[in-house]
């Protein structure tokens, strides 16, 4: 991996900062902290830049730039708190699918079985109730699974047994044997380290990434000049060492991000177990570093003008949006295991070997 600045990664990253600090921020302590979808203020801000072109293939009339461009694009929406308009948009393209959509139904593990297909003739029905990104939208990218495998379905929001409830946050959307055709479902969520489930995995954790970096931020500059006890809060040792943990976890969790988002991109036989622990690591981490930067400021956490309400509202939701992270840990651990132990049996011996015709003496 080059560690070696990129400069273009610089230059976009620059351009994303300053897109997003344009857009109005809510600041209100109760109701959704964020609009996600293709209809969030952050859409503009992404189809100036074109965003949406970033990790498509050059053959697709995209920029081909990989994976890494799509982490950091995640990662600069969650550190202005503003929502995700990308991820959508960034997993279809994975498979081939039209922008424009909302995704639902990740949260379940294993994957996809908050939605179950059953077989129809002609294709499948929907049943079940997950949440989803964005009400709005007029087309739906469901995790489901279809003949016990993860499958993305794509629902039209009107169709036939879909309804959405947006009054709580985050959305949710309830399928009763909502059917849907064969060509409706666009493609496998298995858990191929390189595949569409995977990259959407690393996209999640650097975003969770970005919310606990804007919250430990936010801290970090309110400390350095709110003044207790005739010294600076950000000087006491009560408040300087939980930041200065927060530092190590928030350094600690980008190497491995963009570790697993540079394996993809360099080399997929490699990945491994990288997207999962990635987003398994960046979920802890958002939650612990969101809470510490509140118990660093104190009351002045709540206010609306400080704004770390929205940081910690968004860790509490979105750090189980793509898989409760305690069950994303014990799948590494599983894997890891099963490695280990066929790694200790070495190489079976070929059946053909192992099984001598009867009658037939060893020479």
């Amino acid at each position: 991996m080059d560690l070696t600045p990129d400069p273009l990664v610089g230059r976009l990253r620059r351009a994303l900062r300053t897109g997003l600090a344009g857009v109005p921020a809510r600041t209100e302590l109760h109701g959704a902290p964020v609009t996600d979808g293709a209809l969030g203020p952050t859409r503009a801000v992404l189809d100036g830049l074109g965003a949406s072109d970033f990790e498509r293939p050059v053959a697709a009339g995209g920029l081909d730039l990989g994976l890494t461009a799509g982490v950091l694009v995640s990662e600069e929406l969650g550190r202005a708190a503003r929502g995700n308009s990308y991820r959508a948009d960034a997993t279809a393209a994975d498979l081939g699918a039209p922008a424009g959509a909302a995704l639902a139904g990740f949260e379940a593990l294993p994957a996809g079985s908050g939605v179950v297909a059953t077989p129809r003739a002609g294709g499948w029905r929907l049943t079940g109730t997950v949440t989803v990104d964005d009400v709005s939208a007029g087309t739906l990218l469901v995790a489901a699974r279809a003949g016990g495998e993860p499958v993305l379905v794509a629902v039209e929001r009107k169709a036939p047994g879909c309804t959405t409830e947006g009054g709580c946050w985050p959305p949710v959307a309830r399928f009763d044997a909502t059917a849907v055709g064969a060509a409706d479902v666009l493609g496998p969520l298995d858990d191929s380290p390189a595949g569409a489930l995977g990259r959407a995995r690393l996209r999640q954790a650097a975003y969770l990434l970005g919310i606990a970096d804007g919250a430990h931020r936010a801290a970090v500059e309110y400390t350095g000049f709110r003044r207790q006890f005739g010294t600076r809060l950000r000087d006491l040792p009560a408040v300087s060492f939980p930041l200065a943990r927060a530092l190590v976890a928030l350094r600690a969790t980008r190497a491995l991000v963009y570790r697993g988002a540079w394996s993809v991109d360099s080399e997929p036989d490699a990945v491994g177990t990288a997207p999962v622990m990635a987003l398994a690591m960046a979920a802890d981490t958002a939650r612990d570093v969101v809470r510490w930067s509140m118990q660093s400021c104190g009351v002045r956490a709540m206010t609306a003008e400080l704004g770390l309400h929205r940081y910690f509202r968004l860790a509490a939701a979105e750090s189980v949006r793509f898989g409760d992270p305690a069950a994303l840990w014990r799948t590494v651990g599983a894997d890891r295991v099963g490695s280990a132990r066929h790694a200790a049996a070495g190489p079976e011996i070929p059946v053909a070997a192992a099984v001598r015709p009867r009658g037939v003496s060893r020479l």
